[in-house]
């Protein structure tokens, strides 16, 4: 569709029309000649609007990754919470379904979900190196899954076996459980460690033990 001028364009057009193309044809399509071509105007206002091309794959993965983390309730502990909100950010990894998008663990999208996770295990006692260090271990893991998991390639099995034990790939519902897997051991390795973080931190405020 054609414009009238090129003043009236801006960056919220550029980044919805680049976010069109990815989905209809993928990230390599993507260029700011195919975007200004989308909006009917030169390429040239695109870098004054969104900057070069890295940029404006910043800004599509930003509005594809947008509102990450789901809303916690009062009545689910820290783990319940880990659960929901590792399974809700997978989901989402999938949409944007390219590793380019995924791997880069400073975007804003990722730092605004860390916010309510590390919220929910400060409730719970976590101190705020604690949390941070947990809720960067559990988003580091399964950003990286997410990325493997776009490249993944249904195996050559014929007999029934462990889930994720075909050496040549894994199917869709196979990638499912490794996934549920992947995260109850990160959780519980995390609540392990603060675990014998705490019973370490009494023992030293109280050396004579619980029953002396």
């Amino acid at each position: 569709m054609a414009r009238q001028s090129d003043l009236d364009l801006n960056a919220h057009e550029i980044v919805s029309a680049a976010v069109d193309i990815f989905e209809e044809s993928g990230l390599d399509a993507v260029s700011m000649r195919s975007v200004s071509t989308r909006l009917g105007v030169s390429p040239v206002p695109l870098y004054s609007r969104v900057g070069n091309k890295d940029a404006l794959v910043d800004a599509i993965a930003d509005r594809l990754l947008a509102d990450l983390a789901p809303p916690g309730t009062d009545d689910e502990t820290w783990e319940e919470y880990a659960v929901r909100w590792a399974r809700e950010l997978r989901g989402r990894l999938r949409q944007a379904r390219d590793s380019r998008l995924i791997l880069s663990l400073s975007r804003n999208a990722y730092v605004e979900a860390s916010l309510p996770l590390v919220a929910a295990m400060r409730r719970s006692g976590f101190a705020p190196d604690a949390a941070m260090q947990a809720c960067r271990v559990l988003m580091w893991a399964i950003v990286g899954f997410g990325a493997v998991e776009t490249g993944a390639k249904p195996g050559r099995r014929r007999r029934r076996g462990r889930p994720g034990g075909d050496p040549t790939g894994v199917t869709r519902a196979e990638i499912d459980i490794l996934f549920d897997l992947h995260v109850r051991y990160v959780i519980e390795g995390i609540a392990g460690d603060v675990a014998a973080e705490w019973a370490a931190a009494s023992g030293r405020t109280n050396p004579g033990g619980a029953g002396r």
